[in-house]
């Protein structure tokens, strides 16, 4: 059974920094992705990367600030993400698939995400 479980989530000030998780089991995946969604918008792409090759994919709004990382048994990924800002704060769901990209269709299996909140 495939499981994407998202932590690390949690409030910080703007300026700070937040580690986020993102542990998929139950089959390999070629593509992991970070998006976000905050109230009464849309999901948005954050960052992606494709684990065996280390291709990685961000935002732009988020370049410079965030890195997407890998552990050495590539089942989990991280987003590092510093210099937050108020509008960073939203529910950060992880997904993985059979490839990288920034769009949602490409990722089959979703977590239920991870609050993060920055307040200025």
């Amino acid at each position: 059974q495939v499981q994407v479980v998202e932590s690390g989530g949690g409030s910080v000030q703007a300026g700070g920094s937040l580690r986020l998780s993102c542990a998929a089991s139950g089959r390999t995946f070629k593509g992991m992705g970070w998006f976000r969604q905050a109230p009464g918008k849309e999901r948005e792409f954050v960052a992606g990367m494709s684990p065996p090759a280390g291709t990685r994919l961000y935002a732009d709004s988020v370049q410079g600030r965030f890195t997407i990382s890998t552990n050495n048994a590539k089942d989990t990924v991280y987003l590092e993400m510093n210099s937050l800002k108020p509008e960073d704060t939203a529910v950060y769901p992880c997904a993985a698939g059979l490839l990288v990209s920034k769009y949602n269709y490409s990722y089959n299996y979703w977590g239920q995400g991870t609050q993060v909140n920055v307040s200025s």
